[in-house]
């Protein structure tokens, strides 16, 4: 009776320890977020410019957002995005992992390369690009021009400004489900593989039934990651067109904040800004629940 007080008491001991160690830190991360996103729900309630008293509008901001036309093109701008970028992004990760698990020489060098432009800032990475899409003197119209093709104008157009968004966006993103797929093939039992050939499956036959259903959690993790990166699209577009040209490339993110800091409308944009991020809820939890109704294994 007495060994088992003293091993509860150690327990408790080795506890009090250890949350005397996070506790602090986990106290500053929760007023950081916590605190922050309840008092924006409370200023989505009401009319406020960040100088004179709030006004409390009740539920008056959600009804507006609705039949905001301004808020619904930047939805459909943000959909038109995530559906280029998140298959591209998903399908060019793993054909770059196959191509990288292969014993070759510098295959060290070709998967940092590949890894690099993720790691790079995202401002930097547009402003790069804005020099490299110039339509003036860019190295993309300079391709053109040296191959007989006629210049374009790439971030300049309204129909094209978008679709070169999403070209800058996989450059930076492809690293990470690259990345990610490359640690899951080299995760797959080898017998599996070897099963297969041994049987006479050819080497399609082999990714199909072997190795895609191996990556079946990994395809799940790397759709929600990045369809969340996809609904959050603001840096790039911040850097490279402000919105532009005519609100062609105006995300939702970009919205609020222009809505927020530059139009002084706080209350409106908070209002944006939790409904964006109950529908990013509502899509993550539903994916969830598919890749465990399905057996997936993702989470």
């Amino acid at each position: 009776m007495r060994g088992h007080r003293r091993v509860v008491r150690g327990r408790t001991k080795d506890l009090l320890t250890g949350w005397a160690f996070i506790g602090p830190a986990c106290l500053i991360i929760a007023g950081l977020s916590l605190f922050p996103a309840v008092w924006a729900f409370f200023i989505s309630r009401t009319r406020w410019n960040g100088i004179t008293d709030p006004v409390d509008v009740g539920w008056g901001n959600y009804e507006r957002m609705v039949q905001d036309p301004n808020v619904i093109d930047a939805v459909e701008h943000t959909l038109f995005f995530t559906v280029l970028f998140v298959p591209a992004s998903i399908i060019l990760g793993m054909v770059i992992a196959i191509a990288l698990n292969r014993k070759i020489r510098f295959i060290g060098f070709y998967r940092t390369a590949i890894f690099v432009p993720f790691v790079a800032s995202a401002a930097a990475t547009g402003i790069l690009a804005s020099f490299v899409f110039n339509p003036q003197f860019g190295a993309a119209n300079e391709i053109l021009r040296n191959l007989g093709l006629p210049p374009q104008q790439y971030l300049e157009s309204p129909a094209q400004a978008m679709p070169v968004i999403v070209l800058i966006a996989l450059w930076g993103q492809i690293g990470f489900t690259a990345v990610v797929y490359l640690a899951a093939l080299q995760d797959i039992p080898k017998i599996l593989v070897e099963a297969a050939v041994v049987d006479g499956a050819s080497p399609l036959k082999v990714f199909r039934h072997v190795t895609l259903p191996q990556l079946g959690p990994v395809t799940v993790f790397t759709a929600v990651w990045q369809t969340i990166t996809a609904l959050q699209l603001f840096d790039l577009v911040y850097t490279t067109t402000r919105g532009g040209p005519l609100s062609a490339t105006q995300t939702i993110v970009y919205y609020i904040y222009k809505t927020a800091f530059g139009g002084q409308r706080y209350g409106y944009g908070s209002a944006v800004a939790y409904t964006l991020f109950l529908i990013t809820l509502l899509i993550t939890v539903g994916m969830v629940l598919y890749s465990r109704r399905s057996k997936v294994g993702a989470f």
